[in-house]
């Protein structure tokens, strides 16, 4: 792999051979004392507190030209770069307890955008009942925001993208395909709603919501939407080991990304393959499903197969297809359209 670039193998391959070098001289996940959850496998770290919580660790990157769209107000380039990294501690049932950022910017950048940048990301912080507790400033080439989010949960709260078992319910928050629609809008010149664009400018971190589900004691497993909804079936079906019977009738569409999409072909696609939907995928004991029912804006849209049945879904018509594993990555060749 001496001459390889990173965008012929793409983020998550990236990822996992960086979480090889990154992992403790045993081999084992668990690594040096104190890490219950090493690099690559969930949303966030893990530490160890020593008593019956743990710590959740995460930390994310976005970029002026990559990441944030010319339409958005640096109020909402504030407010994407925080909920990035806490709806990661979402994912793991856990509390916000603090958000660091690190900003690079050009240094004729004005005053007043960066106000209004820290002020979105002050909004989302306490929307999420936490707060920006630090950082660093540099000049850099372009705006580059880095964030890094922790949490607290109890360890016996904490949920992982493993855990879920054949037979359970799979569950999604929200809807999905909103914030996809969005971005196919924008860059089309198509008009959309203004509650289709919020999703991809304002999106929430479900921090709430997680919280209520990690009490509940009926989650299996979790984590976030933010890549698509196919990527994250294939995260979640590697860490458990599971496959997933989804159906296309019961996937949680809005009515104006229904009204938005050409045919229903594109409106698959939305829902299934694009990403920038902060919500969460829920695997669920169907025995303890009333224990949720009730928590938030929670969706039944298939169940948990056994893992060699790969994950496919259910046309209204009983036919299935193999969802395809794609969505939304970092890392790839600019110089190549791979949109279609």
């Amino acid at each position: 792999m001496k001459n390889t670039k990173v965008f012929s193998v793409g983020e998550r391959a990236l990822i996992s051979i960086l979480s090889e070098i990154f992992k403790a001289p045993d081999g084992k996940e668990k690594g040096q004392e104190g890490i219950l959850i090493g690099a690559g496998s969930d949303d966030c770290a893990v530490l160890d507190l020593k008593g019956d919580d743990c710590l959740v660790v995460t930390t994310d990157m976005l970029h002026r030209t990559t990441d944030f769209p010319e339409e958005m107000t640096p109020w909402q380039m504030g407010w994407m770069s925080a909920a990035v990294n806490l709806s990661d501690v979402a994912a793991m049932g856990a509390e916000p307890t603090g958000l660091v950022i690190a900003i690079g910017m050009p240094a004729d950048t004005e005053i007043a955008f960066v106000k209004e940048l820290a002020k979105g990301m002050q909004a989302c912080a306490e929307f999420c009942r936490t707060a920006v507790i630090g950082g660093d400033l540099d000049t850099h080439a372009e705006l580059t925001i880095t964030g890094t989010a922790i949490g607290r949960v109890k360890k016996s709260q904490l949920l992982l993208r493993r855990g879920a078992k054949p037979g359970d319910l799979v569950c999604v928050t929200g809807y999905t395909g909103s914030a996809g629609a969005a971005l196919e809008a924008l860059q089309t010149k198509k008009p959309v709603s203004e509650n289709v664009l919020k999703a991809l400018f304002e999106p929430i971190p479900r921090t709430k919501e997680a919280r209520k589900l990690a009490e509940s004691g009926a989650v299996t497993s979790m984590m976030d939407t933010s890549d698509g909804l196919a990527m994250s079936l294939y995260d979640l079906a590697k860490q458990s080991r599971v496959g997933f019977r989804i159906r296309e009738n019961s996937l949680p569409i809005l009515r104006e990304v229904r009204e938005f999409a050409s045919n229903l072909h594109r409106l698959k696609e939305f829902a299934l393959y694009t990403g920038g939907d902060f919500e969460l995928l829920i695997t669920i004991d169907p025995q303890k499903m009333k224990k949720v029912q009730n928590i938030c804006n929670l969706t039944v849209i298939g169940e948990c197969t056994t893992y060699g049945a790969g994950i496919v879904i259910e046309s209204p018509e009983n036919k299935l297809t193999i969802i395809e594993q794609r969505g939304y990555q970092q890392l790839k060749d600019e110089t190549v359209d791979r949109s279609s």
